[in-house]
């Protein structure tokens, strides 16, 4: 078996050093990672922002810490702020002599803007503003300033609080985001707001020649609006409109040429398009615009321009990611990075610098610390050396038919003691979106321990069903109007191909995601329970009906997934929801949710829960979590979550038990 694990190990270029072990739940929740990294306009320096979340047990304050560390061309780290700073919105200014950030520093009241000299020295003020800076950028020669806030917080509303007046207005008593401009050169000088009080402004930035302004604003600052009805617009500094860039729908990252002719803006296809993933090049001088990589079947995740004519664009194609150079005259690629190097999530480069900088992950690590140029990809950053230990299960990517012949792809992670010919049981993880897709990189996370899973002795798939990203729009809308229909028969035909492999005992599978991945979990043990003996449901959908009607995206739920409002087919609605097929239920179900989730009620799973209660017939628990949203963020929540889901399936997998497992965890004796 190790012998096996370590020549897989090698492929990936990693040294094994010491025992051989399996990582542990704690581990999975607290690996360390790479969170941002940025190239200097000279090119000279990178900065590399590390993630350190905090230790459960061990941590009061949960939220985990950030470390900036700059990285000069020679290869020297410094760090500029350590982790027990407090920053955000790290950038470095135009000219590379400072790196910027928003802090809440010396006892100010509101995040503001500080500057650290890389030439050395401490830490300056830039500018203090009566409301939190929460986005920034600066002119070419650093005068003068742009930033978004939402101003200073209401006093009065607080004061009266006090005497019990704590009304809430929903969807009406708003608080927007504006955008404020401010000379830096004039002493004294005093934010100006650039845009009207009933817009709301989502990010701002100079054009190269620091006369107008890329600005995407919302019609609101609900995220409804975020979503679907958000658009770039050049501006003037009196807030002015020069140019609309013409898009529907979802909106990525845009940014100006070198010179300011062009403005690439990442985008949906049109209105009806789940995830925006295509490339644009609007041309300011003619107000046109037009798709540069037309029939690229994947979707395109980020870009930095190189010169005026050509720019440099990261795409995930299926579930592998490459790089490559468009240049615009002729609409040629130019390979950079292959696919199957690594799954890169974010890259940042400089205008005629020949390097880039990425951050990526691979099956053996998380997000780390990437550069490339020339002499090709060179790795900066190793976040856990203590992962050289642990023994990898070997990953791939595996096709398969679904029932009506459409070809699908899947990430498989086989048993760490995988031997050819036994079967084992399968944990089927499931994304949600679905506007999203699984890559064969890093999978491990607290609703999906990999590897400690595996080392358990379970295979786990993560399968990429019709209406995931990453092939093209086309099979992006293949799910669309057809709730739990197709997509969803997906996910079985892919089980029944682990089975037919040999690798799967049937008796022994078990669903879980969150979201639409939750959705999923919930009809698997419902509408198709036959084919599930556990499932685990994390903020997932039970009534169609109601989640329409509590959820905060119902314009972007009709758009891009249903196609459709529930008044037009109640019936379809109904019977497309796990609850009108919960008395068929006989997998054992766990359902876990935050208690502040705006996206999924959590009425969602309290439906579902009180429909399988009352009937009787399957072990069912329902866990909330105070605090947490449409995902658990805090260290502890995410452990216990780790703890419960690996609990629920040893218990209905591998025990093949028919009660179900205590719910009490004895967090006390842990903490110290």
């Amino acid at each position: 078996m190790i012998a096996r694990t370590l020549g897989a190990v090698s492929l990936l270029g990693l040294a094994v050093t010491g025992q051989a072990r399996e990582m542990t739940l704690m581990e999975t929740v607290t690996t360390q990672s790479v969170a941002d990294v940025n190239l200097s306009p000279n090119g000279q320096f990178t900065a590399i922002t590390k993630y350190y979340p905090a230790r459960p047990y061990a941590d009061k304050d949960d939220r985990g810490k950030t470390e900036l560390v700059i990285r000069n061309a020679q290869g020297k780290e410094t760090v500029y702020l350590s982790k027990d700073e407090s920053f955000s919105d790290v950038e470095f200014g135009p000219n590379s002599e400072y790196v910027y950030f928003t802090a809440k520093r010396d006892g100010d009241e509101y995040s503001e803007l500080y500057r650290i000299p890389l030439a050395g020295g401490g830490i300056q003020s830039v500018y203090e503003f009566d409301g939190s800076i929460t986005s920034y950028d600066l002119s070419s020669d650093g005068q003068s300033l742009v930033f978004l806030s939402t101003g200073s917080r209401d006093k009065e509303a607080k004061k009266v609080a006090e005497y019990g007046f704590k009304a809430e207005v929903y969807e009406e008593d708003l608080t927007y985001r504006h955008l404020y401009h401010v000379d830096l050169s004039q002493a004294e000088a005093e934010a100006k707001q650039v845009t009207a009080d009933d817009v709301q402004v989502i990010s701002a930035q100079w054009s190269p020649s620091d006369e107008q302004l890329l600005v995407r604003t919302a019609p609101t600052p609900l995220i409804d609006d975020y979503y679907m009805s958000s658009q770039y617009h050049i501006m003037a500094l009196d807030g002015s409109t020069v140019a609309s860039i013409p898009t529907e729908g979802k909106l990525g990252k845009a940014a100006f040429s070198p010179n300011g002719q062009y403005v690439a803006v990442i985008s949906a296809a049109d209105y009806n398009d789940p995830s925006a993933s295509v490339l644009n090049v609007f041309n300011t001088q003619d107000a046109t615009i037009r798709r540069v990589l037309p029939d690229y079947q994947g979707a395109i995740r980020d870009f930095t321009w190189r010169t005026e004519q050509e720019l440099v664009w990261l795409g995930h194609r299926g579930t592998e990611s490459e790089v490559k150079a468009l240049t615009l005259q002729f609409l040629e690629n130019r390979d950079l990075i292959d696919a199957g190097e690594a799954i890169f999530t974010g890259l940042d480069g400089a205008a005629g610098v020949d390097k880039i900088v990425l951050r990526g992950n691979r099956p053996a690590h998380p997000n780390e610390a990437f550069e490339f140029t020339s002499s090709g990809l060179n790795r900066l950053t190793v976040s856990n050396p203590w992962l050289d230990e642990v023994t990898l299960p070997k990953q791939e990517t595996i096709t398969y038919k679904a029932r009506d012949g459409l070809e699908l792809e899947g990430v498989l992670v086989y048993p760490t003691d995988y031997q050819e010919g036994e079967q084992y049981p399968l944990i089927m993880v499931i994304h949600g979106g679905p506007e999203s897709h699984y890559s064969n990189g890093w999978l491990d996370g607290y609703s999906s321990p990999v590897k400690h899973a595996a080392a358990k002795g379970y295979a786990l798939f993560f399968p990429n069903y019709r209406g995931s990203t990453g092939r093209g729009v086309a099979f992006s809308k293949l799910s669309q109007n057809d709730y739990a229909g197709k997509e969803f028969d997906d996910i079985v035909d892919g089980k029944q191909h682990l089975v037919d492999m040999g690798l799967v005992d049937e008796s022994r599978v078990g669903i879980t995601g969150g979201s639409y991945g939750g959705y999923a979990s919930a009809w698997g043990a419902t509408a198709q329970t036959e084919h599930f003996a556990a499932s685990v449901m994390f903020v997932g959908i039970s009534n169609n009906l109601s989640k329409f009607g509590t959820t905060d995206i119902a314009k972007e739920m009709n758009a891009v997934h249903a196609r459709s409002y529930p008044w037009d087919k109640w019936q379809w609605y109904l019977e497309r929801s796990p609850i009108y097929h919960a008395e068929k239920a006989r997998t054992p179900i766990l359902i876990m949710h935050g208690k502040e989730d705006t996206r999924v009620h959590p009425s969602q799973s309290m439906e579902l829960y009180r429909y399988l209660k009352t009937h009787g017939n399957v072990p069912v628990r329902l866990v909330f979590y105070p605090g947490e949203g449409h995902g658990n963020r805090h260290m502890a929540a995410q452990l216990d979550y780790g703890i419960r889901l690996m609990r629920w399936m040893d218990t209905f997998l591998v025990e093949q038990a028919k009660e179900k497992p205590s719910f009490a965890i004895d967090h006390a004796d842990q903490i110290k």
